[in-house]
């Protein structure tokens, strides 16, 4: 059970009427320049999707899904001087947002999880997204920038900002890369070399292959330190997570942390222990976090150091985002305001000051008429946070609130009583 079922009969006549009415009574938010959008429907009674569809103004298109009642609605990330013309090639493109869509099923460990835990990773997800890259890095202005609840299994950032939109799709994939990291090398990117007073060759080294003072001056020696935590870019973000990794690790067994770097970087495993022991029984781990430098590792460790780390590290900061999505400069994404046919949530609009406190199991829960409840047969365990809380086992007879009955019924997991 579960994501979007096949509706018929009655239950596909009440999920109907109760999308009439939301799409009746609800104003939907405005995009920018909605006479210049592509729009699609898809039905609740047939297959496939009506779409190179124009509207000349937000009132018919709400007209429009009055009518018509479609499960889904979409609208395109790009602008067209003829956005109802059936050729792509004659719409007449004039640029697009650029758009991050970030998905619960994209998101690493999120296939251990329950559906109401995935929906607060992806939050927690986006909100580094939008803060350490959208807002950080690319230095874009919030008004410049539209966030929305997906209504499903994530979260869409629209970039509206005019340098944006004339960006081609190998112009929008350099964005993407950068959001994921790619092509970033810590072991040339992550750490500078830094001159410093030092011992003259071939003088004696300390245990964990530093310089041995020598009670005699040297020329200078260069030192391998990482770049800091406050600096802009992959410098500071990997320095950020290589020491929240390090302080973890000292307070972990070294066989722990061995496989973990086993798992993480594929290090043979009496390396990764090697490394494990000395990062933590010899307290390499703390004397890196603390000092910022690599010089308590010979070069040759050092080497296998910043290659094995680099690679646990990444799981922690690198970005997560669907890239055909960001690079699809015709894409068709969600209309903000709109309903999903899958679960019956909105197409929640947000501020970033609204999305710490979001939750969508109340905040974009389908809005029911106060004090009405439909009755519902459960078809298989569920357990979910709405309604005050939603337990009920399968060929259990329930009395819910409108959006309750809604989201269990697209999803398959409830049907009507016979």
């Amino acid at each position: 059970m579960g994501k979007t079922a096949v509706l018929s009969g009655p239950a596909s006549d009440l999920c109907r009427s109760l999308f009439a009415r939301y799409y009746r009574e609800t104003p939907l938010p405005a995009p920018r320049h909605p006479e210049m959008r592509e729009y699609a429907l898809f039905p609740f009674d047939a297959p496939g999707m009506r779409r190179h569809m124009g509207f000349p103004s937000p009132e018919r298109l709400r007209e429009t899904l009055g009518s018509q009642v479609p499960r889904h609605v979409y609208y395109s990330s790009a602008y067209y001087a003829r956005p109802d013309h059936p050729s792509m090639k004659l719409k007449g493109w004039q640029g697009a947002d650029v758009i991050f869509d970030l998905d619960a099923d994209h998101l690493r460990k999120a296939e251990t999880m329950d559906y109401p835990a995935q929906l607060r990773l992806v939050r927690d997800r986006f909100r580094l997204l939008l803060d350490e890259y959208l807002f950080g890095d690319f230095g874009l202005d919030e008004r410049e920038v539209t966030l929305a609840f997906s209504g499903g299994r994530g979260y869409h950032a629209h970039i509206h900002d005019a340098a944006y939109l004339g960006l081609r799709s190998d112009e929008r994939r350099e964005l993407v890369e950068f959001v994921m990291g790619i092509g970033f090398d810590p072991a040339l990117e992550a750490m500078h070399e830094e001159g410093v007073e030092g011992t003259a060759p071939g003088a004696e080294s300390g245990p964990y292959g530093e310089p041995k003072a020598s009670g005699r001056p040297g020329r200078p020696l260069p030192t391998h330190r990482l770049y800091g935590p406050t600096d802009p870019g992959w410098r500071g973000r990997f320095a950020r997570s290589l020491y929240r990794f390090l302080a973890r690790w000292e307070k972990m067994p070294a066989e722990a942390v061995a496989q973990e770097i086993v798992s993480t970087a594929g290090l043979p495993p009496p390396r990764a222990r090697a490394m494990a022991r000395a990062l933590v029984e010899e307290g390499m781990a703390r004397r890196i976090r603390e000092s910022g430098s690599l010089e308590v590792l010979t070069p040759s460790l050092r080497k296998e150091f910043l290659s094995a780390v680099a690679s646990t590290v990444a799981v922690e900061v690198q970005g997560e985002t669907d890239a055909p999505v960001t690079t699809d400069i015709h894409r068709l994404i969600r209309l903000p305001g709109s309903l999903h046919g899958g679960t019956g949530f909105r197409v929640r609009p947000l501020a970033r000051g609204e999305l710490d406190g979001f939750d969508p199991w109340t905040d974009a829960l389908f809005p029911s008429v106060p004090g009405s409840s439909l009755r519902v047969r459960i078809r298989a365990p569920v357990d979910y946070p709405m309604d005050g809380g939603l337990r009920a086992a399968a060929g259990e007879t329930v009395d819910l609130s409108e959006g309750a009955a809604l989201f269990l019924l697209l999803r398959g997991e409830a049907e009507l009583p016979g």
